[in-house]
């Protein structure tokens, strides 16, 4: 679905360039219908050299120039850039914030005229296999969901949550891929110290970790149940299993999502305050 409207990025990090990246190679706008706004002059001429697109120093003159605005900054800095902006912004336009911990009620304190949309994407997005929820706030209308949705969709897959949610959504999808980071360089250094050099151990684990998550998302079968597909009475796996059981690895993932989750809260109040 191709979206005939102008796109403004204020603030162009990582994540804004791997969403700028997704809309133009899914070509859901082109590169002269986005905009990127930053005090990085920097970073703006790489990002215009890189996609052909259009820059600006000032936020309050992007915010005036595009359709559809996506908040693309630090928490920290969400309200002074709300501050700097709020005069410029029209009720006909869409304010997207893919700003982590930020709520949907501090946003429209600041843009009461504006249908706003809260987004928290995560690392996959940078090779297109993002997860993004998403959810509304009390001035957006199912048009305004959908086009977040063929936005964020451009680079993964997008949910609807209720931002009561966002907090577990930010434990589990956002800091995730980093416990599964983690999870594959132990398999590397396990493959290493098993013989394998660490190219070779590299190459395992990471095809390894792909093939796996995608069999469960194209089987549809349950973890459990696949686990027990590959796992023998007696055999090479549920040794290795049996090692995981005594380390409490499944309590311990879980506690990380936890403990991401109740930081997230954490941060979320604060921001709040």
């Amino acid at each position: 679905m191709k979206l005939k409207r102008k796109i403004a990025f204020i603030g162009s990090g990582r994540m804004a360039e791997a969403l700028i990246s997704g809309l133009i190679s899914a070509k859901v706008v082109t590169s002269k219908d986005i905009l990127a706004a930053d005090k990085e002059s920097s970073r703006l001429r790489y990002l215009a050299e890189k996609y052909k697109i259009k820059i600006e120093t000032s936020n309050c003159a992007a915010a005036q120039l595009a359709e559809i605005i996506i908040l693309s900054i630090k928490p920290q800095v969400m309200r002074e850039v709300l501050n700097e902006i709020r005069t410029r912004i029209k009720s006909e336009q869409l304010v997207i914030s893919i700003a982590a911990g930020i709520t949907l009620k501090t946003i429209e304190r600041y843009l009461p005229q504006a249908p706003v949309i809260r987004a928290m994407p995560n690392n996959p997005a940078f090779v297109g296999e993002g997860l993004t929820a998403i959810c509304k706030g009390h001035r957006a209308t199912e048009r305004d969901r959908k086009v977040a949705e063929v936005i964020f969709g451009a680079v993964g897959k997008v949910i609807a949550v209720e931002e009561k949610l966002m907090d577990a959504v930010t434990g589990l999808s956002g800091s995730g891929p980093a416990f599964i980071y983690a999870m594959v360089e132990s398999l590397i250094e396990g493959g290493v110290e098993a013989g394998l050099s660490e190219t070779q151990a590299k190459t395992l684990a990471v095809q390894t970790t792909l093939g796996a998550a995608k069999t469960m998302a194209e089987t549809g079968k349950d973890p459990a149940e696949l686990r027990e597909m590959v796992t023998s009475p007696g055999g090479t796996t549920i040794a290795g299993l049996r090692v995981l059981e005594e380390g409490k690895f499944k309590k311990i993932l879980r506690g990380a999502v936890v403990a991401a989750t109740k930081r997230a809260k954490e941060l979320s109040e604060e921001y709040e305050k």
